[in-house]
């Protein structure tokens, strides 16, 4: 499995990945602009002078976009204010700051992001409008058609792909299931590119060729139909070139960024012989919530947990005193937490028991604020199901490495197991499904209306993916301790061993007994 390379500076990750992926755009910018060039050989005059000046002029605003690409990039999703609300917030600090006597403007934290995130989408917005004028003035510099029409339909063409990055959150980096060679990645994105490119280029010349028939006559090309001909010609393969080296951008930004990188000094180094985790659980602990940081963390602990590729790092989690394998699986509960607990809000409560269980789920269809609340819980889907298969690949693997009986004896595989079970029974409950027994209040099964997600949303989708990959991660735990779980259930002492004493923040502890003896009866679906 190819990897990013080993950064003993974690500060420094980010920055790296930025410089890298410019590097590899102007490379990309070159290499296109090089090949469209021996096109426009055939197609015309050829100046080496403007030819040189349109490619500078390309580049720089493709830069430009880039820049924009990477102030409006994020992990997950990240809520912006409405535009009432941004005037709102714009005109109500510049009130306060103009009439004095106020030290700041009493803003909470997530009106300032969601502000500061309208902001920057309103920015990228006109960047892209910019650079698209300029772009189709620099890539289509020998065409015949006037300055004016070209502006036209590079504002339009700017503005449309923006407002089409913006709705279909293209900013939002995915990360790759498998990890591929670098080469491989470049060489994947590239086609879809190409592809993309294409339509794209090809849907917006016709539609812009629609709006210039509208145009006064004084802008219209005089001349043959030959010529009016190969000046089309030339003004679509202008749009392509741009809208390619656009695209190659946006994979090129989803490529590199989305690499693995190794949070550990070298094998066989000082620093790896004494303490190899230090540096990764430094970075789980003191990255910013929600950042590229965090992320590329828990996807290095997650394939650490899961591989045996690098033993000697996950073997270096069962040391001796504990502390280690302790603060893992700590920073591992943290994003199931977080995650539970925002599910129970968006559910409206926590339930203590069974019956308020399903009279919470006896209700109508969800309204648009709950729908809010839950969709916003699944922001973080990722995290989460890292954290779940890291957390049961350890669990699994502290059976045979943990020498010193730190997970059993710290309670560790009772706080994982409880945890993957709470928030299995809030994501079945935010799908409306019957997490428990039956109760006394209800006349028949047929009477029974539960309260559910519309099917073939984008939160039914994720709720069942999450569902899938805590369900897993749960058998993973069962079938390495099936036999010490059943002695326990014949014992009745299940819910001592494996349960966590505390109370749960979601449903009851007898309901994650029951739902635990489920899954030794292999009935758990």
């Amino acid at each position: 499995m190819s990897s990013a390379p080993i950064d003993p500076s974690p500060p420094s990750v980010i920055k790296d990945r930025r410089l890298r992926f410019l590097i590899w755009q102007s490379i990309s910018t070159v290499s296109v602009y090089l090949f469209s060039s021996l096109l426009h050989l055939r197609l015309g005059h050829f100046s080496l002078s403007d030819s040189l000046l349109s490619f500078l002029a390309l580049h720089a605003f493709l830069l430009l976009l880039s820049s924009s690409f990477l102030l409006l990039l994020s992990p997950c999703p990240a809520p912006a204010a409405s535009l009432p609300e941004l005037s709102t917030t714009l005109r109500k600090s510049a009130f306060k700051w103009a009439i004095g006597g106020f030290p700041r403007p009493d803003f909470t934290v997530d009106s300032v992001s969601r502000a500061w995130r309208s902001l920057k989408s309103i920015f990228f917005l006109v960047v892209c409008v910019v650079a698209g004028i300029f772009s189709v003035v620099a890539a289509c510099w020998d065409s015949d058609e006037g300055a004016y029409s070209l502006r036209l339909r590079g504002a339009v063409f700017g503005l449309v792909y923006g407002a089409y990055y913006l709705a279909s959150k293209r900013w939002i980096l995915k990360f790759p299931i498998i990890q591929r060679p670098l080469f491989y990645s470049f060489k994947k994105r590239f086609y879809s590119s190409f592809t993309s490119a294409l339509k794209m280029s090809v849907r917006w010349f016709v539609y812009s060729f629609m709006l210039l028939l509208f145009l006064p006559a004084e802008y219209q090309i005089k001349g043959t139909i030959g010529r009016w001909l190969i000046s089309q010609i030339r003004v679509l393969l202008g749009i392509f070139t741009f809208s390619f080296c656009w695209e190659i951008s946006h994979h090129l930004l989803q490529v590199v960024h989305t690499r693995r990188c190794i949070f550990a000094p070298p094998q066989g180094s000082a620093a790896g012989e004494t303490n190899p985790s230090e540096t990764l659980l430094e970075v789980l602990e003191q990255s910013p919530p929600k950042s590229l940081l965090q992320h590329l963390a828990y996807l290095d602990l997650c394939i650490v947990s899961e591989n045996n590729t690098e033993q000697w790092r996950r073997a270096a989690f069962f040391e001796e005193s504990g502390e280690t394998y302790r603060q893992v699986i700590r920073a591992c509960l943290r994003p199931l937490e977080n995650f539970t607990s925002k599910l129970v809000e968006g559910l409206e409560g926590r339930y203590g028991d069974c019956s308020d269980l399903f009279l919470k789920q006896m209700s109508l269809p969800m309204d648009f604020h709950t729908y809010s609340k839950l969709n916003a819980a699944f922001d973080d889907y990722e995290l989460c199901a890292w954290s779940s298969r890291s957390l049961a690949a350890l669990t699994v693997c502290s059976r045979h490495k943990d020498r010193y009986k730190v997970a059993q004896l710290s309670s560790c595989n009772t706080a994982a197991v409880s945890t993957l079970l709470t928030a299995l029974l809030a994501v079945e409950a935010c799908l409306g499904k019957k997490t428990g027994g039956p109760s006394k209040q209800f006349l028949s099964p047929t009477s029974m209306k539960w309260a559910t997600v519309e099917e073939q949303c984008e939160l039914h989708n994720q709720a069942y993916a999450m569902a899938d990959v805590l369900r897993a991660s749960i058998y993973q735990i069962v079938s390495a301790f099936w036999v010490d779980m059943q002695t326990s259930a014949k014992s009745m002492v299940l819910d001592k061993n494996w349960i966590s004493e505390a109370k749960p923040l979601f449903g009851a502890r007898s309901v994650l007994v029951q739902k635990l003896l489920d899954f030794l009866d292999y009935r758990a679906v």
